[in-house]
């Protein structure tokens, strides 16, 4: 299957197709100088598989976790590339999830101002959200991304058969972004979090998700407006990231807990059980007081004000700005067991 993502001159395709990762050079040019990053969580036979297609690889692997998506690693890539010799007519290559994907996007935007950038996700999470849409940063001072682009891949290339590597908990955390797209866009989706099983589903589940995601970015690339319903329980989420020893949570396992409290109590006595189902965390064990300080520093803040989604019923969402004063009640309301 072919998605395309239709932004003018920034157009591009997403390939989803079984077996296409040894096919990569037969859908992106890799005859030039090609950075591959990738992390030491991602089986290094994937990374190596995209090089043997490249006539000169450069492959750089970096260490597993949030902390390499930091401004040290960003310059060290950089100076790889400058060491080597990369000309505006090479590229870079990811070839891993997130952290890695919104790592080298960031490198490729960055260095003479900008080269070709593909990306192959390669977790559950990339493949169903963060490998498009042009988003790539770097934390800094322990937020999250918030130093970074707009800057859209020529081509993302989404092999399901990688999945098969990845532990049942990371790949129920990447799923946590396609039960945010179903409540917000696709109430047939949800259901078939509801009803079926997800994992035996997971082609049909990536491909609903992109197209959920290629269709509002196609209408509002640089977050103006619509695009903010992708952050549907993302400023609970990133707070909850940020709180200091939290760093054992997954990126998935958080927005799962920050969807909660933005839900209507009906939707909400359906979701939870579709995050159990799936192994993910339905009750907050934090410092409340530490994941509204982080929100507080959240890049989408107004002043005093945040634009959030909400949900009243699956597949319908609300854009609201509300205070922070009153997005911390809400946390209070849900972790103290009460209804909103």
């Amino acid at each position: 299957m072919i998605l395309s993502v239709a932004l003018g001159e920034r157009s591009y395709d997403i390939v989803i197709e079984r077996g296409s990762l040894a096919k990569a050079g037969e859908m992106i040019p890799l005859e030039r100088n090609v950075l591959i990053v990738t992390d030491d969580g991602v089986p290094a036979v994937y990374a190596e598989t995209v090089a043997a297609q490249c006539k000169n690889p450069v492959i750089v692997t970096v260490r597993q976790g949030e902390d390499s998506k930091s401004a040290a690693q960003w310059e060290k890539l950089l100076t790889v590339m400058m060491e080597k010799g990369f000309t505006r007519k090479d590229c870079v290559v990811a070839v891993g999830g997130g952290v890695v994907g919104d790592l080298a996007g960031f490198v490729a935007a960055s260095y003479m101002r900008g080269v070709d950038f593909y990306n192959i996700p390669t977790t559950t999470l990339a493949q169903i959200d963060s490998s498009i849409g042009g988003k790539v940063a770097v934390n800094l001072g322990g937020i999250k991304n918030i130093v970074g682009a707009f800057y859209q891949p020529k081509k993302v290339i989404i092999d399901p058969e990688v999945l098969s590597t990845l532990s049942p908990r990371l790949i129920a955390a990447g799923l946590a972004e396609a039960v945010k797209m179903a409540l917000t866009s696709d109430a047939e989706l949800f259901r078939l979090f509801e009803e079926e099983d997800p994992i035996a589903n997971i082609d049909t589940v990536i491909a609903r998700s992109l197209m959920i995601k290629k269709n509002v970015v196609e209408q509002d690339e640089r977050e103006m407006g619509l695009r903010k319903i992708l952050n549907f329980g993302h400023t609970i989420g990133h707070g909850i990231e940020s709180e200091e020893g939290l760093h054992g949570y997954y990126h998935g396992e958080c927005i799962a807990l920050g969807m909660i409290p933005m839900c209507s109590p009906g939707v909400r006595e359906r979701l939870i059980p579709v995050l159990e189902k799936l192994g993910l965390p339905v009750e907050y064990h934090f410092s409340l007081e530490k994941i509204t300080e982080a929100m507080v520093h959240d890049k989408k803040s107004e002043g005093d004000c945040i634009t959030v989604t909400t949900v009243e019923e699956p597949g319908t969402f609300r854009l609201t700005k509300i205070t922070y004063a009153e997005l911390e009640n809400r946390l209070k309301v849900y972790a103290g067991g009460e209804t909103v």
